[in-house]
């Protein structure tokens, strides 16, 4: 494993089985309720098994919009960052949420120290996994990545949604060409 030292280096690691990035991009431009109500979508609606990596730099929402999913999936109670915890699971209406922040991993080491093989084959589970670039070739083969960042100085913020691999569909998406520009 080699860990990232950017969140949002423009060449993603294929992860395993060696996937690649698909023609599946959309871009759009939300604000923060905005991405809460589209979290809560995804949370809803999603099929099980799916990963879902959260890039973009601090404050850019990540940890937000992964509350907003455990939110929609039926997660109940204080949803605190994983920030120092790493990792967080949650009982969810028949289905688990794993929210885990890769920031401080720095080597394969660490990362098996948290359980990842386990997280990512839990057919049973939301997993998402703020910056999880740092998981390097460790990714799932099958996963979406989310990259949030800021507009210039717009209360919105760009949400790029790209599918690696062959993941469970990602509900709730509306882009239109309007959001690209």
């Amino acid at each position: 494993m080699k860990p990232k030292a950017e969140a949002g280096e423009d060449r993603a690691p294929t992860g395993k089985a060696g996937a690649s990035v698909s023609a599946d991009c959309r871009i759009t431009r939300l604000t923060e309720d905005e991405l809460v109500a589209w979290g809560r979508r995804i949370g809803a609606a999603v099929t099980v098994p799916v990963f879902i990596g959260l890039i973009g730099p601090l404050g850019a929402g990540k940890s937000v919009l992964a509350r907003a999913v455990a939110r929609g999936a039926g997660v109940e109670g204080a949803l605190p960052s994983p920030t120092f915890n790493i990792l967080f699971r949650y009982p969810a209406s028949g289905k688990a949420v794993v929210h885990a922040d890769l920031f401080r991993i720095a080597s394969a080491q660490e990362l098996a120290a948290i359980g990842w093989e386990d997280m990512v084959a839990d057919r049973g589970a939301i997993v998402l996994v703020e910056w999880c670039r740092r998981a390097g070739d460790e990714l799932p083969r099958d996963r979406w990545e989310v990259t949030l960042d800021f507009v210039d100085d717009d209360a919105r913020r760009v949400a790029r949604v790209e599918r690696v691999g062959e993941p469970s569909p990602l509900p709730g998406f509306r882009v239109s060409r309007e959001d690209t520009k």
